[in-house]
């Protein structure tokens, strides 16, 4: 009865239609952190500079995010994302033909940000389609595109194994072209969306408090995933890979390794948008905040199994996925005439987190002490602290604008 409900409650073919685009644009997102182990063998890169190159395209993203979403408020969604996936075609036609030098690479790299700047879009359409009390599993579904990156860590590698990394870039054209005129024909724009506002109205967003605080979060939650996500074949690898153990990992074996720990964190997010409306989004983000928190510091004691280390590993990333939808079950509640800008900037922070994250902690400080223990302290510790921020910030919300009379179990 509730799934029927839910169905008639909005648009099915455009929630589809931003899963999709949102599905396509995840997965030529991470390329450069699915075919990592390919990419740099060819150029010889330091551990710091592996790290550098699979943060550039997150950080891509994170600065596109925000004029795809002020875009997406302008002139709708549907237009919006059209634009982005036209665009997208660039750097994998790039990849494809070019590519043969480090700054070309880490050029792509940037210009795959385009393809993750579709989240300010994609959950812009689904949210305008539903009503207060679905807003964590619409935008779950929707969110749920960051499954391409499973699509990217298990298909990527046996294809540049067999052709070469360069190839996995031109066949990405045909998904993304296909889906592209399904999103033309199903996507349609609410009817409900606000009028275009002026430039200085969108960024007016910026002086909320809230707006820095939802930033702060999700740049854990998202920052969280897509940094692991991008970075986990270099770490798996380095770990219990064949490069360091006789018998050990092989490059496609890690590439699935990644994808079960990408699918936990996909196929959660829905999920942990659905608890979020049932539990209350703030009270589960505490819960799962503490969870990544246990994940963390269980992850640096480097089990000798990596079965062990993929258990760790794999309910990290559930947790955060699930934290991705459980943010977004709050957000559109308190910036529903801004979701599209507001959704860019969030997200822009979800992608700095998951740049500074390979960039800055985890690639300098593997470099610096030979091992990957120190990084994972360090991101528990992070957490921890972002656990008791977010306690002590949700009880102020509960007392200004999360109230029990909206009719959503904040």
């Amino acid at each position: 009865m509730e799934a029927q409900s839910f169905r008639k409650s909005g648009h099915f073919p455009s929630l589809l239609s931003s899963f999709l685009y949102f599905d396509v644009s995840f997965m030529i997102w991470v390329f450069c952190g699915a075919l990592a182990l390919f990419i740099t063998k060819d150029f010889g890169l330091s551990d710091t500079q592996k790290a550098t190159m699979v943060a550039i395209p997150i950080l891509g993203g994170s600065i596109f995010r925000i004029p795809m979403g002020i875009l997406a408020d302008r002139i709708g969604a549907k237009k919006a994302g059209l634009i982005g996936m036209g665009l997208t075609t660039i750097p994998l036609l790039w990849g494809w033909l070019g590519g043969t030098s480090l700054i070309q690479v880490q050029s792509i790299g940037f210009l795959l940000g385009i393809a993750g700047a579709s989240f300010a879009v994609s959950l812009s359409l689904a949210s305008r389609w539903y009503p207060p009390q679905y807003q964590g599993l619409a935008m779950g579904i929707a969110g749920a595109g960051n499954s391409g990156t499973a699509l990217a860590t298990f298909f990527g590698p046996q294809i540049a194994t067999a052709y070469g990394w360069h190839t996995v870039f031109g066949l990405a054209l045909i998904p993304l072209i296909a889906i592209m005129i399904i999103y033309a024909i199903l996507a349609k724009d609410a009817p409900n969306a606000p009028a275009p506002k002026t430039l200085k109205d969108y960024l007016s967003v910026f002086k909320y408090a809230d707006t820095w605080w939802f930033s702060l979060f999700y740049s854990v939650t998202f920052g969280g995933f897509v940094g692991f996500a991008s970075y986990f074949s270099i770490f798996f690898y380095d770990v219990y890979g064949d490069g360091v153990n006789p018998g050990g990992l092989t490059k496609i074996q890690v590439g699935y390794l990644v994808t079960l720990t990408v699918i936990a964190g996909s196929f959660f997010r829905p999920v942990g948008g659905w608890i979020a409306d049932k539990v209350g989004g703030m009270r589960f983000l505490t819960i799962l905040f503490s969870v990544v928190t246990i994940c963390a510091f269980a992850i640096a004691t480097m089990p000798n199994s990596f079965l062990v280390m993929l258990l760790y590993t794999s309910v990290m990333m559930a947790c955060l996925g699930m934290g991705n939808g459980s943010v977004f079950q709050i957000v559109p509640q308190r910036f529903s005439k801004e979701i599209g800008v507001v959704t860019g900037i969030v997200g822009a922070a979800g992608g700095l987190g998951g740049f500074l994250l390979p960039k800055y902690i985890l690639g300098p400080l593997k470099e610096s002490t030979g091992t990957h223990v120190t990084g994972f302290l360090v991101i528990g510790s992070i957490v921890l602290v972002m656990t008791l921020v977010f306690y002590a910030v949700s009880r102020s919300w509960k007392k200004s604008w999360a109230t029990t009379e909206s009719g959503v179990n904040f």
